[in-house]
């Protein structure tokens, strides 16, 4: 049997890398929100989505989340009329991303909250393990 404050532990370290990689996602498509193609006709940034899954881990004898996928939003891109523009086709119009802004910037604010409860429950498990030290110490 595991020990339930390393147990914790690693419960919220695996919580910490999933927020981590999905913060990473985010700004990936921030940072795209605006790259179009650089022909006529090429298509822009698509917008990169993350799963998540939940697996058992025989080690620690509890269910650890980790990145199942990162995969691409299939939604249609919006279309702008730019005929200057690289990318325009013969009509005018530039495909642009399929990033809506707003959203990804809930989705940061989401993933920086989650973020810090894992680090906050972390911080705790690790303060209840020196505790511990202490108490045995004495």
């Amino acid at each position: 049997m595991s020990d339930p404050l390393s147990t914790t532990l690693q419960i919220s370290g695996a919580g910490l890398r999933a927020q981590s990689e999905r913060l990473r996602v985010v700004s990936e498509n921030l940072a795209n929100a605006r790259s179009t193609g650089e022909a006529a006709g090429d298509d822009p940034y698509r917008r990169k989505t993350i799963t998540f899954e939940s697996e058992f881990n025989r080690a620690v004898q509890a269910n650890l989340v980790s990145v199942k996928d990162i995969g691409k939003d299939k939604a249609e891109f919006a279309v702008e009329y730019d005929p200057g523009h690289p990318a325009a086709d013969e009509n005018g119009y530039v495909k642009m991303p399929n990033v809506n802004t707003l959203l990804e910037l809930a989705d940061m604010r989401e993933t920086n909250r989650s973020y810090e409860a894992n680090l906050k429950v972390m911080t705790q498990a690790r303060e209840m393990v020196m505790r511990n030290i202490d108490l045995l110490r004495n």
